[in-house]
Protein backbone atom coordinates (compact mmCIF):
# COMPACT_ATOMS: atom_id res chain seq x y z
CA UNK A 1 0.00 0.00 0.00
CA UNK A 2 1.15 3.33 -0.93
CA UNK A 3 0.95 6.38 0.84
CA UNK A 4 0.34 9.98 -0.97
CA UNK A 5 0.32 13.62 -0.04
CA UNK A 6 -3.22 13.16 1.63
CA UNK A 7 -2.24 10.54 4.00
CA UNK A 8 0.54 12.72 4.90
CA UNK A 9 -2.09 15.78 5.55
CA UNK A 10 -3.95 13.32 7.91
CA UNK A 11 -0.84 12.33 9.41
CA UNK A 12 0.15 16.08 10.01
CA UNK A 13 -2.90 16.68 11.30
CA UNK A 14 -2.74 13.64 13.96
CA UNK A 15 0.52 15.06 14.89
CA UNK A 16 -0.53 18.64 15.46
CA UNK A 17 -3.38 17.62 17.65
CA UNK A 18 -0.90 15.37 19.70
CA UNK A 19 1.01 18.61 20.07
CA UNK A 20 -1.76 20.22 21.65
CA UNK A 21 -1.42 16.86 24.23
CA UNK A 22 2.30 17.44 24.47
CA UNK A 23 1.96 20.92 26.05
CA UNK A 24 -0.32 19.57 28.61
CA UNK A 25 2.29 16.99 29.85
CA UNK A 26 0.78 14.37 28.06
CA UNK A 27 3.34 12.50 25.68
CA UNK A 28 1.37 9.60 25.00
CA UNK A 29 -0.56 10.82 21.65
CA UNK A 30 2.61 12.14 20.36
CA UNK A 31 4.84 8.74 21.33
CA UNK A 32 2.67 6.56 19.32
CA UNK A 33 3.76 8.87 16.05
CA UNK A 34 7.26 7.76 16.72
CA UNK A 35 8.91 5.24 14.47
CA UNK A 36 9.19 1.99 16.06
CA UNK A 37 12.77 1.38 14.70
CA UNK A 38 16.09 1.56 16.02
CA UNK A 39 16.71 4.60 13.85
CA UNK A 40 14.27 7.01 14.96
CA UNK A 41 16.17 10.21 16.35
CA UNK A 42 14.64 13.01 18.46
CA UNK A 43 16.70 16.52 19.04
CA UNK A 44 14.10 18.95 21.64
CA UNK A 45 15.53 21.89 23.00
CA UNK A 46 15.98 20.21 26.24
CA UNK A 47 18.88 18.26 25.96
CA UNK A 48 20.98 16.49 23.40
CA UNK A 49 19.85 14.61 20.42
CA UNK A 50 17.82 10.96 21.39
CA UNK A 51 18.91 8.12 19.17
CA UNK A 52 16.81 4.76 19.07
CA UNK A 53 13.78 4.33 20.35
CA UNK A 54 14.06 3.72 23.85
CA UNK A 55 16.02 6.76 24.29
CA UNK A 56 13.49 8.45 22.15
CA UNK A 57 10.66 7.95 24.77
CA UNK A 58 12.74 8.62 27.38
CA UNK A 59 13.42 11.97 26.41
CA UNK A 60 9.83 12.52 25.63
CA UNK A 61 8.52 11.71 28.55
CA UNK A 62 11.28 14.38 30.08
CA UNK A 63 10.11 17.02 28.05
CA UNK A 64 6.64 16.11 28.08
CA UNK A 65 7.20 16.86 31.94
CA UNK A 66 8.36 20.54 31.84
CA UNK A 67 5.29 21.38 30.36
CA UNK A 68 1.44 21.79 32.29
CA UNK A 69 -1.64 23.33 31.30
CA UNK A 70 -0.86 24.53 28.12
CA UNK A 71 -1.81 23.86 24.20
CA UNK A 72 -0.96 24.23 20.49
CA UNK A 73 -1.79 27.83 19.02
CA UNK A 74 -1.05 27.58 15.19
CA UNK A 75 1.42 25.80 12.70
CA UNK A 76 3.30 28.17 10.20
CA UNK A 77 4.25 25.87 7.26
CA UNK A 78 7.50 26.74 5.80
CA UNK A 79 7.78 23.49 3.40
CA UNK A 80 6.60 20.49 2.82
CA UNK A 81 7.91 17.45 0.82
CA UNK A 82 5.97 14.22 0.36
CA UNK A 83 7.19 10.96 -2.01
CA UNK A 84 6.86 7.76 -1.65
CA UNK A 85 9.54 6.93 0.66
CA UNK A 86 9.82 10.13 2.55
CA UNK A 87 7.95 13.37 4.06
CA UNK A 88 9.42 15.92 5.60
CA UNK A 89 7.31 18.82 7.08
CA UNK A 90 9.39 22.42 8.62
CA UNK A 91 7.22 24.83 10.84
CA UNK A 92 7.14 26.96 13.67
CA UNK A 93 5.26 25.78 15.78
CA UNK A 94 3.16 28.40 18.17
CA UNK A 95 2.33 26.93 21.48
CA UNK A 96 1.77 28.01 25.28
CA UNK A 97 2.26 26.51 28.38
CA UNK A 98 3.13 26.58 32.17
CA UNK A 99 7.15 25.72 31.20
CA UNK A 100 9.19 24.05 34.39
CA UNK A 101 8.13 25.77 37.55
CA UNK A 102 5.96 28.85 35.90
CA UNK A 103 2.80 29.33 36.98
CA UNK A 104 1.64 31.62 34.09
CA UNK A 105 1.11 30.09 31.04
CA UNK A 106 3.69 31.64 28.30
CA UNK A 107 3.93 31.54 24.67
CA UNK A 108 6.44 29.87 22.89
CA UNK A 109 7.62 29.26 19.55
CA UNK A 110 9.75 26.02 17.65
CA UNK A 111 11.69 25.97 14.65
CA UNK A 112 10.84 22.26 13.68
CA UNK A 113 12.16 19.90 11.16
CA UNK A 114 10.04 16.49 11.05
CA UNK A 115 10.85 13.80 9.06
CA UNK A 116 8.75 10.87 8.27
CA UNK A 117 8.56 7.44 6.34
CA UNK A 118 5.85 5.07 5.58
CA UNK A 119 5.76 1.98 8.46
CA UNK A 120 2.63 -0.69 8.27
CA UNK A 121 0.70 1.56 6.12
CA UNK A 122 1.15 5.05 7.75
CA UNK A 123 3.37 8.04 8.33
CA UNK A 124 6.36 7.66 11.43
CA UNK A 125 8.09 10.35 12.68
CA UNK A 126 11.76 9.00 12.39
CA UNK A 127 13.21 12.55 13.06
CA UNK A 128 12.33 15.49 14.67
CA UNK A 129 14.12 18.48 15.89
CA UNK A 130 12.85 21.62 17.92
CA UNK A 131 15.02 24.77 18.68
CA UNK A 132 13.86 28.01 19.64
CA UNK A 133 15.26 30.16 17.40
CA UNK A 134 12.68 31.73 15.31
CA UNK A 135 14.36 34.81 14.71
CA UNK A 136 17.85 36.63 13.36
CA UNK A 137 20.38 35.69 15.99
CA UNK A 138 23.60 37.75 16.02
CA UNK A 139 27.43 35.35 14.86
CA UNK A 140 28.38 35.04 18.42
CA UNK A 141 24.82 33.19 19.83
CA UNK A 142 26.09 30.22 18.52
CA UNK A 143 29.41 30.15 20.97
CA UNK A 144 28.91 28.38 23.93
CA UNK A 145 29.62 30.82 27.33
Amino acid sequence: MSLDANDFAQAVEKYHLALDEFMKGNPAPAKKLFSQQDDVTLGNPFGPFAHGRKQVVETMEQAASNYRDGDATGFENIATCVTSELAYLVEVERLRSKVGGRSDVTPLALRVTSVFRPEDGLWKIVHRHADPITTAQPANSVLRR
